[in-house]
């Protein structure tokens, strides 16, 4: 199924991709945090809309 083959370029792949994230993430570090302050309130906002339709789903099926 794998070959040995497939199996090389599936790391390699990987390794090259994860290091230019890294890459990408420090260059672009200092711009993030000028623009993007506050971001966490968005994470929250999105977890609770969430849970809000996670709980009407299940309130209403007791219903």
């Amino acid at each position: 199924m794998f070959t040995t083959g497939r199996i090389i370029f599936t790391i390699s792949f990987a390794l090259i991709f994860i290091i230019g994230l890294v890459f990408s993430y420090k260059k672009d570090k200092n711009n993030t945090q000028f623009h993007y302050k506050k971001n966490y309130l968005i994470l929250l906002g999105i977890i609770g809309i969430l849970t809000l339709l996670y709980l009407i789903v299940k309130i209403r099926h007791y219903f």
